[in-house]
């Protein structure tokens, strides 16, 4: 069940990095960001009374202000990424430096993975970098060539993967006895950040009806992922939960193959595979 959880978390991110990414491509990422955040704040208040009681610790809340921070300002970053690059190659690099941090970190802290498990780890972060391949265009000569090496938005995807990654870890410290409630403290926190930042950028939040639709769908689902990540990481191995959770940039690759004709090199594809095979070597290790 852990996998199973930590796996539909990496599909609703993949989902949750492709809407943000076409709606950027209209609209700026902080106006997008604030309003993907609201809504996965608003749907999560709402349900809230539905859900069980829990009693968070002030701890727990802590971890989740740190999560909204570090959450937010890596999706800000990658949706701005997205919106200026291609999403085969952008989704990958952030996913790459947002697994290796938690899985280094929950090694140096004790956490020794079976060797099955270990080599699905590694065939994991693997896919991840061959779903970000393409096959570079002949035309232009040298010129095609040196732009391929520095992609467009690629700083801004790495320092995104940073954050995420901090984001992964603060998420993991909290207990299961507070339930959701680290949830709200992160998406209140990012709220606040990035309506202050909204402020004092003068940013109109005015956006076409289609894409308000797509940015607040956008949000729900990230907190679907979200949810489903916190408690994959409160009851598995963190260096596993979080590498199967990471796998989302496979599910943005597949959605901008079928919704916006983008095509998958023959390194994606395979890609694809290698992260297929990973989660059978990670659940089978993790027996």
């Amino acid at each position: 069940m852990v996998y199973l959880l930590a796996l539909g978390a990496a599909v609703f991110y993949g989902a949750a990095d492709f809407t943000g990414g076409l709606a950027t491509r209209q609209v700026r990422a902080i106006p997008v960001v604030l309003l993907s955040q609201a809504s996965g704040l608003i749907v999560l208040a709402l349900i809230m009374p539905l859900l069980p009681h829990a009693s968070p610790a002030r701890s727990d809340l802590l971890w989740g202000a740190v999560a909204g921070l570090t959450g937010g300002v890596g999706v800000a970053l990658l949706y701005h990424a997205l919106s200026i690059g291609t999403m085969a190659v952008v989704a990958p690099t952030t996913a790459v430096c947002a697994v290796t941090i938690p899985v280094v970190v929950a090694v140096l802290l004790g956490e020794r993975p079976l060797p099955l498990a270990v080599a699905g780890i590694g065939l994991g972060i693997g896919s991840i970098v061959l779903v970000g391949r393409q096959q570079a265009p002949e035309r232009n000569g040298t010129a095609t060539r040196a732009a391929s090496k520095h992609p467009t938005g690629i700083g801004m995807a790495l320092a995104s993967g940073v954050a995420i990654g901090f984001f992964f870890l603060a998420l993991a410290q909290t207990r299961s006895q507070a339930g959701m409630w680290p949830l709200v403290a992160a998406r209140l926190t990012s709220v606040i950040l990035f309506g202050a930042m909204a402020i004092a950028g003068g940013h109109s939040l005015r956006m076409p009806a289609r894409v308000v639709a797509l940015t607040a769908g956008g949000g729900v689902v990230d907190m679907l992922a979200n949810a489903l990540y916190m408690l994959a990481a409160r009851e598995g191995p963190l260096s596993m939960v979080v590498t199967l959770s990471s796998l989302y940039p496979a599910s943005t690759v597949l959605l901008a193959r079928v919704v916006l004709g983008e095509r998958l090199s023959p390194w994606q594809i395979t890609g694809v595979g290698c992260a297929l095979a990973a989660v059978v070597l990670i659940v089978s290790g993790g027996r």
